[in-house]
């Protein structure tokens, strides 16, 4: 399970950089929201 969440938010994490270096402000910020909740649902149904 935790290698799971580590994975969604590493991942994220990568992306949001990515989108920060290209100014994409607001979609990096949706992407880590997100991950943040897609980690939380695998917390939750464990």
């Amino acid at each position: 399970m935790y290698e799971k969440m580590y994975h969604t938010l590493l991942n994220a994490i990568t992306d949001a950089i990515e989108l920060l270096e290209t100014e994409e402000t607001q979609e990096a910020l949706a992407r880590l929201e997100q991950a943040s909740r897609d980690a939380e649902e695998l917390y939750i149904s464990q």
